[in-house]
């Protein structure tokens, strides 16, 4: 798998089609009533990023959807006894097998709606925390399920779609680190939220794993 030239994923040489994307706008199109009738739902997400080599700029990690491959961070559900910082951290070892120093306090939020296995489509709200990579692990558990590339925050900001994740990527300056420390332990999940499908992004807003 590759990057295509206009900075999206590609899988066997072909840029995925925007097939489920237009179903999924066609669903909200015909109930936009029962979209917001329920409380958003909540997620962590990881900014992973890195010092680039002799210089004080950052790169930033972004990885590609399983399911549309387009650019994403990596982001899940809550998991189980774990504070929001430490969930993030876990999708960040599980998606990109990455892990590091992070802070407990999140750098901000986006929103975006998401297709849930039984069809249902619901708000999402994404805290995101920033984790300073000073670990790549070989083996992970998602492993040759998806891209990776670290780009500048500009860069990172342009792939995304979400317009509030644009902003916080595109104007991220990292904060001093050490709050917290990454797990010495391996780290588990058991994610709390409900079963979730790999949907891919609408228009912005409908955004996948």
């Amino acid at each position: 798998m590759s990057a295509a030239k206009d900075g999206n994923p590609v899988k066997n040489g072909r840029t995925p089609k925007p097939v489920k994307d237009q179903k999924l706008l066609q669903k909200l199109a015909r109930n936009p009533e029962n979209l917001f009738a329920k409380p958003f739902r909540q997620q962590y997400g990881a900014l992973c990023f890195r010092q680039k080599d002799g210089c004080s700029e950052v790169e930033i990690l972004v990885i590609s959807s399983r399911q549309s491959g387009r650019w994403i961070i990596p982001k899940g559900w809550p998991v189980k006894k774990k504070m929001p910082h430490e969930s993030a951290e876990i999708e960040a070892l599980e998606e990109a097998g990455v892990s590091g120093r992070s802070n407990s306090s999140a750098v901000g939020c986006y929103t975006y709606l998401k297709e849930l296995d039984d069809g249902k489509v619901v708000p999402c709200v994404v805290d995101v925390f920033e984790i300073e990579v000073t670990k790549t692990d070989k083996v992970f558990k998602e492993r040759g399920q998806r891209v990776f590339d670290w780009v500048s925050p500009e860069e990172a900001a342009r792939r995304v779609r979400e317009v509030e994740l644009k902003a916080l990527l595109a104007h991220f300056k990292p904060t001093a680190m050490g709050e917290t420390e990454a797990a010495e332990e391996p780290l588990t999940s058991t994610n709390s939220g409900p079963d979730e499908a790999e949907a891919p992004g609408l228009v912005e807003e409908v955004a996948d794993r």
